[in-house]
């Protein structure tokens, strides 16, 4: 199965979302070849959730893939998953059949699935973390820096998704938003 991954910004989210998806697909038990969408760039959120933009996507790859996941960030947005569940119902139309959109929001942020596969500071508590609308700021960017890795790609994110992934079921239990959308993964494959 050809997987397309839609960020909203491709340049750092890439590094975070493709080793998690590869897990996920491996937990699932599918075999999947899983791409992250760079053309376009999307460049933020505001172009991610423009269905015009989403339609765009579709429209260029459709022919070749099954399945589109589209991966944003909530940022302490409430109404994400409605303006998500509204993407998901126009490409009910656009797509034809044995093709699907799925849309999820990260809570709060892609970051904070990495932070869930690994061993955190002592002190920061995990609740906390999750309610933080900027959690990139908070804990990733200095966990980054702690681990040396915030001078790689992505300021560390290749390094600490990969090694994230490789706790996939701990990430799927702290982050439900992704068991969720591995449910959903599941009944379109």
């Amino acid at each position: 199965m050809n997987v397309l991954i839609i960020p909203e910004d491709f340049r750092k989210d890439q590094y975070m979302l493709k080793p998690i998806i590869s897990a996920m697909f491996s937990e699932i038990g599918g075999s999947a070849k899983i791409r992250v969408c760079q053309d376009p760039l999307l460049g933020g959120i505001g172009q991610a959730l423009k269905w015009e933009r989403i339609q765009e996507i579709i429209d260029r790859y459709k022919g070749m893939i099954k399945l589109f996941l589209l991966c944003v960030d909530r940022d302490g947005i409430e109404t994400r998953k409605e303006s998500l569940t509204n993407i998901e119902n126009l490409a009910l139309d656009a797509l034809p059949g044995g093709k699907s959109l799925i849309a999820e929001n990260a809570w709060q942020e892609i970051e904070v699935w990495v932070l869930a596969g690994h061993d955190l500071p002592k002190g920061w508590i995990w609740q906390d973390l999750r309610n933080e609308p900027h959690p990139k700021e908070l804990y990733y960017e200095p966990f980054s820096k702690e681990q040396n890795v915030f001078h790689e790609p992505g300021e560390g994110r290749k390094t600490l998704a990969i090694a994230a992934a490789g706790k996939y079921k701990r990430m799927r239990t702290l982050c439900p938003e992704l068991a969720e959308m591995e449910k959903r993964i599941r009944q379109n494959i």
